[in-house]
C-alpha cells in the first residue's frame, strides 16, 4: 500500500521533466530523479564537446529567454544544464524534484479510496499509479500513490543498444577495449584522453554522438604518436555545417509556416492536399538545393559519405546533425578515417568485416543509440507496456502525449521536432490544461484516428520514420494544440510575419 499520495507524478528530471514540473506546478508534484542531477541527457550522455543541434534562441523556455538571446551559435552541454538549473531556480521547481530515487515498478491499482454517497452507495474513485521508488540504492521500496503519472524518461541513456554477434565473433575475443558512448560519457576529460590518446581507435555509427567522439579521439591523437580513428559506417545521413544555404537561413527551407504549407499534414482538406500535390515539386526542389551546397560544401563524394536518399528524409526523421567545426579539417589530416559496412565481427586483434578485410583495434567504441522502449517496459506494467508501440514500431501518442489506451498517464519527450525543448514545453501547457479540465480529450476512437493519420504521415515522408519525429508539420502540430487549450493557432503579429518568418518557443508566450 502506498505511504505517500499526490495529484501529480513525474517520473525523470530532463528537460521534460522541468517542464512538466513547472506546468503542473499548482498541484505540487512529486518529481523522481534517479541521479544527482537535472538535465538528463544533457548531464548524463554528452560529451564536454558535445553542443545543441539548433541555434541557441530557438531552444528556450517561452517564458525564460537566454541572457544572450540574440547570440545564434550553438551552446555547449554545460551551457543548456546552467540554463536548465536557472529556469528550475527562477521558477522554484527544484522543491518538487526527489534525487537519487529510481523508479523501479509502477502498479495500476484502480480505484483507491472510494467514497460513498449519503445512502450508502459507492461512488467511482479515481484511477491511482502507485509508483515504487528506491533511495540512494536502498533495498527498502517506498510506494507512492498518484491520480495521474508523467513519464519524462525520454528516449535515450540507461539501456544502451548493443550490436548482436555470430557466436565466438563478439567482444569476448577481442584483446582490447569495448565500450559504448554511454560509459564513454561518464569519463572525465583526462579519463577519456587517457583512453584515446595514441590507440588505434574503431568508433561504430555516423550520427551525432559518433560524430563528436570521432572529433575528440583525432585531437588526442595529435601528434608523431597518434593514430586515426576509424568510423564504420553502415548508414549514411545528411550532416550540415552550419544553418546557412547558399546564403539563405536554413528556416527559410523548412521553420516557416509558407515552408510547411508544401508538406503533408494531417486534417487536411481536398483543396490543401490537392494544393499540395501541385506544389510537390517545390518541396523536391528545396531539398535538392540543400543537397547540392552541402556536396559543394563538405567532401562527401571524396570520402564516399553522400546519401542516396534526399535530405529531406533525415529532416523529417530529426536525424540532421550539425559538423563540428574542424571534423573534416582532421580527416583531411589523415586523423579520421572511414569504412562502408554491413556486416562486422571481432577478431582478436579487432574487428573484420562482410568483405573479408580486418581492423587493427585498441579500442572499440559503439555509437549505436539506446532502446528508449526497452527502457519504458522496465517500469511500465502489463497490460500497458504491450500497448506502447504500433506494429510501425511509433508509440501512438494523441498531441505527442497521451496513449489513447493508457488512463491517466502522459509521455513527454517522446515526440521529435527541430527544437525538442519547444516540443516538451507547448505539450506541458497542454496537459496542465487538460488536468485541470479545462477541456476534455475525444473518444478513444478518434484519439486513435488522429495518432493513426500523424504516423502514415511520417511514412511516407521518411524511410526512418520509426524515430515519431513531426519536424515537416510541427507548426500545424502546435495550431491544433493551441485550437484545442482555446488559444489563437496563429501566433505572430501580421500576416507576413506569420507566413516567412520562423516559428519557436517565443511565439507560445501564454501572455500572447
Amino acid at each position: 500500500m502506498a505511504v505517500y499520495s499526490k495529484k501529480i507524478g513525474i517520473i525523470g528530471g530532463g528537460i521534460s521533466g522541468v517542464a512538466a514540473a513547472k506546468q503542473l506546478s499548482k498541484h505540487e508534484p512529486v518529481v523522481f530523479e534517479a541521479t544527482d542531477s537535472l538535465g538528463g541527457v544533457w548531464k548524463h550522455c554528452s560529451y564536454r564537446s558535445t553542443k545543441l543541434q539548433t541555434p541557441r534562441c530557438d531552444y528556450e523556455f517561452s517564458d525564460f529567454p537566454w541572457e544572450q538571446r540574440d547570440n545564434s551559435s550553438f551552446p555547449y552541454s554545460g551551457e543548456i544544464l546552467d540554463y536548465l538549473y536557472s529556469y528550475a531556480e527562477h521558477f522554484d521547481v527544484l522543491k518538487f524534484v526527489k534525487f537519487n530515487t529510481k523508479v523501479v515498478e509502477i502498479r495500476f491499482t484502480g480505484d483507491w479510496e472510494s467514497k460513498s454517497d449519503e445512502y450508502g452507495i459507492p461512488l467511482p474513485g479515481k484511477p491511482v499509479w502507485e509508483v515504487g521508488v528506491q533511495t540512494n540504492n536502498s533495498q527498502t521500496i517506498q510506494w507512492y500513490a498518484f491520480e495521474f503519472l508523467v513519464i519524462c524518461t525520454g528516449k535515450y541513456g540507461d539501456i544502451p543498444v548493443i550490436p548482436k554477434f555470430p557466436q565466438n565473433k563478439g567482444p569476448q575475443v577481442f584483446q582490447g577495449q569495448v565500450l559504448h558512448t554511454l560509459d564513454y560519457c561518464k569519463l572525465n576529460q583526462e579519463e577519456s584522453t587517457q583512453l584515446l590518446k595514441d590507440k588505434k581507435v574503431v568508433i561504430f555509427g555516423y550520427k551525432k554522438s559518433a560524430i563528436d567522439l570521432a572529433v575528440e579521439c583525432a585531437e588526442a591523437n595529435q601528434g608523431p604518436q597518434g593514430k586515426p580513428c576509424t568510423m564504420v559506417v553502415r548508414t549514411l545521413h545528411w550532416t550540415v555545417p552550419h544553418y546557412s544555404i547558399w546564403g539563405l537561413p536554413f528556416y527559410m527551407f523548412y521553420s516557416t509556416r509558407a515552408s510547411q504549407f508544401l508538406h503533408e499534414t494531417p486534417n487536411q482538406g481536398f483543396l490543401r492536399s490537392l494544393l499540395g500535390h501541385l506544389m510537390s515539386p517545390m518541396r523536391r526542389l528545396a531539398s535538392k538545393i540543400i543537397e547540392s551546397y552541402l556536396t559543394w560544401k563538405l567532401p562527401l563524394e571524396k570520402y564516399g559519405l553522400k546519401p542516396e536518399h534526399p535530405f529531406e528524409e533525415d529532416y523529417a526523421s530529426c536525424q540532421m546533425a550539425i559538423l563540428p567545426e574542424n571534423f573534416f579539417v582532421e580527416a583531411d589530416k589523415g586523423n579520421i578515417c572511414f569504412k562502408r559496412a554491413s556486416k562486422w565481427w571481432f577478431w582478436e586483434g579487432g574487428v573484420e568485416f562482410d568483405d573479408g578485410t580486418k581492423l587493427d583495434a585498441d579500442v572499440v567504441v559503439f555509437a549505436t543509440g539506446f532502446d528508449g522502449k526497452k527502457k519504458l517496459k522496465t517500469i511500465i506494467p502489463e497490460p500497458f507496456h504491450s500497448l506502447l508501440q504500433f506494429p510501425s514500431g511509433m508509440m501512438p501518442l494523441y498531441r505527442g502525449t497521451i496513449n489513447p489506451l493508457i488512463p491517466n498517464m502522459a509521455f513527454v519527450g517522446y515526440i521529435e521536432s527541430v527544437s525538442n525543448l519547444h516540443t516538451s514545453e507547448i505539450r506541458c501547457k497542454w496537459l496542465s490544461r487538460l488536468v485541470d479540465d479545462q477541456f476534455k480529450l475525444p473518444s478513444v476512437e478518434k484519439m486513435l484516428e488522429q495518432t493513426t493519420k500523424e504516423m502514415e504521415i511520417m511514412k511516407k515522408t521518411t524511410r526512418f520514420f520509426k524515430r515519431s519525429c513531426i519536424s515537416t508539420f510541427s507548426i500545424n502540430h502546435s495550431d491544433e494544440i493551441c485550437e484545442e487549450m482555446g488559444w489563437r493557432s496563429w501566433r505572430k503579429n501580421n500576416w507576413v510575419a506569420e507566413a516567412f518568418s520562423p516559428y519557436n518557443s517565443q511565439d507560445y508566450d501564454e501572455k500572447k
